[in-house]
């Protein structure tokens, strides 16, 4: 046993967390609310969430079926980022909110969790 969790069982679990289309990523990714949130590095232009969605956007559009062991390290942070963040609900509407944003970079719409808005 390396210690390794089964990359099915990240596979999946990553499934679970991710729940925007490709498309519905693409889009987001492009708007100005995507580039609005999450931490910037210094020296860098991009936050980790946004870099992390283009990350995601293209495991999604190359499939899972091999996925190398980075891809599965970064399947790994997406489903603890999307699990630690996603906790952290705020009060009220959330449609418009930040929290909403930065989980959005990383591929997870809290709205989808309850049918909608």
């Amino acid at each position: 046993m390396s210690g390794e969790p089964d990359p099915k069982e990240v596979v999946r679990s990553f499934r679970e967390a991710v729940n925007m289309t490709p498309a519905a990523l693409r889009k987001w990714l492009s708007t100005e609310e995507s580039r609005s949130v999450g931490v910037t590095h210094e020296g860098h232009s991009e936050s980790v969430g946004h870099e992390s969605g283009r990350h995601i956007l293209r495991l999604l559009e190359t499939g899972l079926s091999h996925p190398s062991e980075e891809d599965l390290a970064h399947m790994r942070k997406v489903v603890g980022y999307v699990h630690r963040h996603g906790a952290r609900r705020p009060e009220g509407e959330i449609e418009h909110t930040r929290w909403r944003y930065s989980l959005m970079n990383w591929g997870h719409d809290p709205l989808k969790d309850r049918g909608g808005s």
